[in-house]
């Protein structure tokens, strides 16, 4: 059997796999590794697509001559997910009410759906609640897809348009332990949850960014290496929040003012200035 990969003759030795599940399974470490995902077969040139791979796992490879591994990248495969989420929120919104449940039950069949509840499970979950008429609405949902989008098609860009925000955020870190001390709640509140979004999506941008070609290990803040300075950094979010729900207002204003708001703004300018 003449395997190939995207087209391309692949350099795979078959030894004692009997069955094209058992090449498959084969592959599946490398892949991962790779940040790839299979996104079907040819084999003898028809058409397999990745809704029906489980149906051929058991074929024999002694009865098949050719196969063509189409497979995509991590990014590819969440930007098409997303691209397919977006059309499955946008028939659900202009649907009558009666056709939400049979538009519900058929996304949750897609392949894009399983992709997200098993690789972005929080988008998948937003999602279900949508298409179930709960937490956010379809037009909503599509804007916080539309913005996981633009980080997968430009993630520099992205980075680039939060630079504005990010010296905010910083700026109202500052004045949390104020805030709270004068009963501006509301505003703080608003704080705390702006800054754990801002720095999800930079995370979210740092992991893009890798599968880019950014090195994490060539990159260091304060003497400390990328995954340390993460490490520190994620630290001192969980004692925010913990001293935030407790109003220990001063713990809050050190943790904010001297850890948080400095960390937040030399990260984003470490991957600002980094090559990749």
């Amino acid at each position: 059997m003449d395997i190939s990969i995207n087209g391309k003759p692949a350099d795979i030795t078959l030894e004692t796999e009997k069955t094209l599940g058992d090449v498959l399974s084969g592959l599946e470490g490398w892949l991962e590794g790779s940040e790839h995902r299979i996104s079907g077969l040819q084999i003898d040139g028809s058409p397999i697509d990745v809704d029906a791979l489980t149906d051929v796992f058991t074929w024999e490879v002694a009865n098949i001559k050719t196969v063509d591994i189409r497979i995509l990248s991590w990014s590819e495969l969440a930007l098409d997910a997303f691209h397919h989420a977006q059309e499955e929120l946008r028939v659900y919104g202009n649907a009558p009410f009666e056709d939400h449940c049979r538009i519900r039950k058929a996304w949750e069949e897609e392949a894009a759906a399983h992709f997200l509840a098993e690789q972005i499970p929080e988008i998948g979950e937003w999602i279900g609640k949508t298409l179930e008429g709960e937490g956010f609405t379809s037009e909503e949902m599509g804007h916080l897809i539309d913005e996981r989008i633009r980080e997968l098609t430009d993630p520099a860009e992205e980075l680039k348009a939060l630079g504005s925000l990010v010296m905010e955020v910083a700026k109202r870190l500052e004045d949390l332990p104020l805030d709270i001390q004068t009963g501006k709640d509301s505003k703080a509140a608003e704080t705390v949850h702006l800054f754990s979004h801002i720095t999800e999506k930079l995370f979210r941008i740092l992991h893009l960014l890798t599968l880019a070609g950014l090195v994490l290990h060539d990159l260091s803040i304060d003497t400390l290496s990328m995954h340390d300075f993460i490490a520190g950094f994620g630290t001192s979010l969980k004692e925010l929040v913990t001293a935030y729900e407790a109003k220990d207002v001063v713990l809050v204003g050190d943790l904010a003012e001297y850890e948080l708001a400095p960390r937040l703004l030399k990260l984003y300018a470490a991957i600002s200035n980094a090559d990749y």
